[in-house]
């Protein structure tokens, strides 16, 4: 057993740089898992400064000097979060509210459809059946005035969470994009000089969720505005809340289009009713996520390794359930991190040919 455990050992941690790769993604998820709430800020305005550089490179191959293209950009996203801040921010607080506003209005109507379900279909549906549903839904109506209450009490500290947001990202990710090879050069300063599986990790890595977080941010703008572009003309109330659901669903691949299709259905349904308008916007709703499946997301993320949707699902379970919605973000860079990882993490058979090749 020892000689087993030996012989493993010894065929995936001889290699040097596997041990401090290890240590070096060992020591981040321990400071994302302690300090993660703190590094918030931070990690936003990385994020930020990730989907700006496709920017700032495109400036620079205009002739921009690297500080000019890092104001021009910084100044366009500083214009762009003022008019989120000021228009969007705005319009959805006030379908939010007016949605629920109208919340128990929708609850009673739905219950008074589910009285008549036993006497349209009385072998499927009994009469306990549907006590015990509008009981439940009773119970979910409270919990939601309860959170209500709550986040009215609270939204002091959100504003001014939100105000420090506000200051510190943007500050943030102006000395990201501006001195981005200096902290880059500070941080590989610490790393040995001959570190040849790092650097092929690093590469990729930063090819990947570049590429990764430019083109979900894309995906989600898209899909976003042409959902609120169709539910204004077919006249869906709530069109800019329910077309950032529909947009951030794209983070979540499968399981998001599936859970952000019941508050379409539901709102199209207590608006319409089963007629032809409701039909068509499940139909139109239904080409939007068709269309982003086959024809979006096979040319924003050709460049992005292909992950199998069990990987996918598992990853967007495992690192979801550890850091909530910055988990979920990031689900599938991490596992095409990890994948990458595997793939180069070297062995006692690859470091013996490469010294033979040597």
């Amino acid at each position: 057993m020892f000689d087993v455990v030996r012989g493993w050992i010894d065929r995936y941690f001889s290699n040097e740089e596997a041990l401090l790769l290890l240590v070096l993604i060992g020591g981040l998820l321990l400071v994302i898992v302690t300090f993660g709430q703190v590094l918030a800020p931070f990690l936003t305005a990385l994020v930020i400064a990730y989907l700006l550089q496709g920017a700032m490179q495109t400036c620079k191959r205009r002739g921009l000097s690297h500080l000019a293209a890092t104001i021009l950009v910084f100044t366009v996203f500083v214009g762009s979060l003022v008019g989120v801040l000021f228009f969007l921010l705005p319009a959805v607080w006030q379908q939010t509210s007016q949605f629920f506003y109208e919340l128990p209005r929708m609850a009673k109507e739905g219950q008074t459809l589910l009285l008549h379900l036993p006497d349209r279909f009385p072998e499927l549906v009994t009469e306990e059946q549907v006590r015990q549903w509008t009981k439940q839904i009773g119970d979910e109506l409270a919990q939601l005035g309860q959170l209500a209450v709550s986040f009215s009490i609270s939204g002091i500290t959100g504003v001014m969470a939100v105000l420090i947001y506000c200051v510190l990202v943007p500050i943030l990710v102006f000395f990201l994009l501006k001195d981005s090879s200096q902290i880059v050069g500070w941080l590989t300063s610490f790393l040995p000089h001959r570190r040849t599986m790092l650097d092929r990790v690093w590469h990729e890595m930063d090819q990947q969720i570049a590429n990764y977080i430019r083109g979900k941010a894309l995906e989600i703008l898209i899909v976003g505005a042409t959902t609120y572009a169709a539910f204004v003309w077919l006249g869906v109330n709530y069109a800019a809340l329910l077309a950032i659901a529909v947009g951030f669903s794209v983070l979540v691949p499968y399981i998001g289009a599936a859970v952000v299709t019941i508050p379409v259905a539901l709102v199209g349904y207590f608006q319409f009713g089963l007629s032809n308008d409701f039909l068509w916007v499940m139909v139109i709703y239904g080409v939007i996520q068709a269309l982003d499946g086959n024809v979006l997301v096979p040319l924003l993320f050709s460049e992005v390794v292909n992950l199998h949707p069990v990987a996918i699902i598992l990853a967007v379970l495992v690192f979801g359930g550890l850091w909530g919605f910055w988990g979920v973000f990031f689900a599938i860079p991490l596992a095409t991190l990890f994948n990458a990882v595997v793939q180069a993490w070297p062995t006692h058979e690859s470091a013996e040919n490469t010294s033979a090749a040597e």
